[in-house]
């Protein structure tokens, strides 16, 4: 099946089964998909965090307005941004940079002095959003490859980010709650969205054409 087919396959899963779960395989190539995305000058200012245990996804269904799917998916990815751009940030994956490509340690300097003039002297929200920005991008390549394996998946922005924060404790680490992802298999005699037609703007819409 082409990538595009899949699209046409997926939808914004409203009901899960929660009796079948995605294969450790699946998930791992799910995540790999996030983690190959691409980010602002390479610096990748987000987590993914993968949760499976049953009691923390309860506790996350209140603070995503009671919607059971929180629960009910098989596993639950939490994209959550960077707080802020530090300079230790910058410098550690440019370290990671220069190692994996044998290059001298010093190899990177001024383009991350650079990046420093402008990130260490905005405001910490403006950076935070900016951070949200690229897991968005994260979360395209994970659904992207969550269809190709047939795997349902619905990206969620309905949930009150600060309670999330405090249930995963994310505070501590830098992090802040971008986007939930549930993963699993569809409910396919219980979900009302399922026999629904996919609708979006008609492509003379949606497409301008500059020549």
């Amino acid at each position: 099946m082409s990538l595009l087919e899949s699209f046409q396959w997926r939808y914004a899963t409203k009901k899960f089964d929660p009796t079948k779960k995605v294969s450790e395989e699946n998930v791992n190539n799910i995540l790999e998909a996030a983690r190959l995305a691409p980010t602002s000058s390479g610096l990748q200012p987000f987590k993914v965090l993968l949760i499976t245990n049953q009691e923390i996804k309860k506790q996350l269904v209140a603070a995503a307005n009671g919607q059971e799917m929180v629960a009910d998916c098989s596993h639950l990815l939490v994209f959550a941004a960077w707080d802020n751009y530090t300079e230790e940030r910058i410098d550690h994956i440019y370290d990671i940079t220069t190692q994996e490509r044998n290059m001298p340690a010093d190899r990177y300097d001024a383009y991350k002095n650079r990046l420093k003039t402008v990130y260490l002297n905005r405001a910490s929200q403006t950076n935070f959003e900016h951070a949200a920005r690229q897991a968005y991008i994260a979360l395209g390549f994970a659904m992207a490859e969550a269809a190709s394996l047939k795997v349902d998946s619905v990206p969620m922005e309905g949930f009150a980010a600060a309670e999330v924060d405090q249930i995963l404790n994310l505070k501590e680490s830098g992090l802040k709650t971008v986007l939930m992802l549930p993963l699993g298999y569809r409910d396919a005699d219980n979900d009302w969205l399922l026999p629904q037609k996919k609708v979006r703007h008609p492509k003379d819409e949606f497409i301008v054409e500059i020549k």
